[in-house]
């Protein structure tokens, strides 16, 4: 019987959770899979060792890479998501009225399944949702392939590892960029930027190339310990990113959404980054600390 759970973030440093109890424990073809409960956090999703998400703390990770492009696109019809197969972003996308057709393209079909059983809390219905497409294949495949554009792209991945690894990819946003429509927005999941930098720098790297204006955003979410969480934004139109907070205020406040973390001003704040990590992204190369 698994007790413990411990992840190493770096050499000597990590976390450890008790394990209530172990709901799901399976090798799929793509990954390992384990989900259990945890008298604090919750229902517990782990890949391949790495934790994933937590009922407790999900909904900052979730509310920030689905609101950030959203509120700051404006009128966003059509939305691709590819990963994501707790339903955790796309949940969150769809509680967007304008969110008319939202398509979810997932690697493996094992890990949508036990997430639909096992999570209820983070899909909370999406998949069900008439607005919804499921597809169980593989990403970067279908921004090569598929004739449709988006409005909006998120990249809802695991880090770059395993079946992830190629969503980290030039390639990959090049893919993405010739679904986006014109002014559409892509956004990344980028890791824990004090122990995963280089993570942030290729990205920042890749995206430079490929489209007209790229940056980042962050948030804190408890479980991604070591620091801010890194997501990636890459666009045609530089005012996106910079959108006044007027407009972002106008717009929370029509869509009527209630929400746990994000807000017009925390969407604003969160393209402020802390200096070591704006460095390497100005430099687009590695940072080293001096502290």
């Amino acid at each position: 019987m698994i007790e413990r759970y411990y992840e190493e973030v770096a050499p000597g440093y990590g976390q450890r959770f008790t394990v209530d109890t172990v709901l799901c424990d399976i090798q799929t073809e793509h990954q390992h899979l384990m989900i259990f409960d945890h008298c604090h956090f919750g229902r517990v999703m782990v890949l391949d060792g790495i934790l994933q998400s937590t009922r407790q703390d999900e909904f900052i990770y979730h509310e920030m890479m689905a609101h950030v492009p959203l509120f700051a696109h404006g009128h966003a019809k059509r939305v691709l998501i590819i990963g994501g197969g707790d339903g955790g972003t796309l949940r969150e996308v769809l509680r967007h009225k304008t969110s008319t057709h939202v398509t979810l393209v997932e690697i493996d079909g094992l890990l949508l399944d036990a997430c639909r059983e096992y999570l209820p809390q983070h899909h909370r219905g999406a998949f069900e949702d008439p607005r919804t497409r499921l597809l169980i294949q593989d990403g970067i495949r279908f921004v090569k392939e598929s004739a449709e554009s988006f409005d909006v792209i998120i990249i809802d991945s695991t880090d770059p590892v395993g079946p992830g690894k190629v969503l980290f990819t030039e390639a990959f946003y090049a893919a993405c960029r010739r679904c986006l429509a014109p002014g559409g927005v892509l956004v990344t999941q980028n890791g824990v930027a004090f122990f995963q930098l280089e993570e942030v720098t290729s990205t920042a790297r890749s995206l430079s190339r490929v489209f007209e204006d790229f940056g980042f955003y962050s948030a804190a979410v408890p479980t991604y310990i070591g620091g801010i969480m890194a997501f990636g934004w890459a666009s045609d139109d530089p005012g996106l990113r910079a959108i006044s907070p007027d407009i972002l205020k106008t717009r929370y406040a029509a869509a009527g959404i209630s929400t746990g973390y994000y807000t017009p001003h925390i969407h604003r704040a969160a393209f402020v980054l802390p200096r070591y990590v704006q460095a390497a992204i100005d430099t687009k190369s590695g940072f080293i600390s001096t502290f």
